[in-house]
């Protein structure tokens, strides 16, 4: 397996950014199989869905919305316990079919970096066969 690190540079608390074009270009054209994208964060997350800007900003207000921000018994520590259960609910990680270098995602898909609490310099791993 090879892994390669990218990073993610966000400028607010709660942001969806669009990281597929990195993410491809970290593939070289021999691999097949699969590419796992890996937020190395418990308050940061990779999902997939489509990235419209709209959408991607409705993303970030439902986040919010879903779960409060203040409330928690977390925050008498640091004060992002929202943030740590927001990420609970997308998960660290995601695997996409790679073939000959070129990521198998659907016509609509992305794979998108969900800062949750930002402003912050993120390191995301994609691990590849071989």
């Amino acid at each position: 397996m090879t892994t390669k690190s990218l990073t993610v540079d966000t400028d607010r608390k709660t942001q969806v950014i669009d990281i597929t074009d990195a993410v491809a270009e970290s593939i070289p054209p021999e691999v097949s199989g699969t590419a796992t994208v890996f937020s190395q964060h418990t308050t940061a997350t990779i999902t997939i869905n489509e990235a419209e800007s709209r959408l991607l900003g409705d993303f970030e207000s439902a986040l919010e919305d879903i779960v409060p921000s203040t409330g928690w018994a977390h925050d008498e520590i640091d004060n992002n316990a929202d943030s740590h259960v927001r990420s609970l609910l997308l998960g660290p990680s995601e695997t996409i079919p790679v073939d000959n270098g070129e990521l198998q995602l659907g016509t609509w898909q992305s794979i998108l970096f969900v800062e949750l609490d930002g402003p912050r310099s993120r390191s995301i791993q994609v691990s590849l066969p071989g």
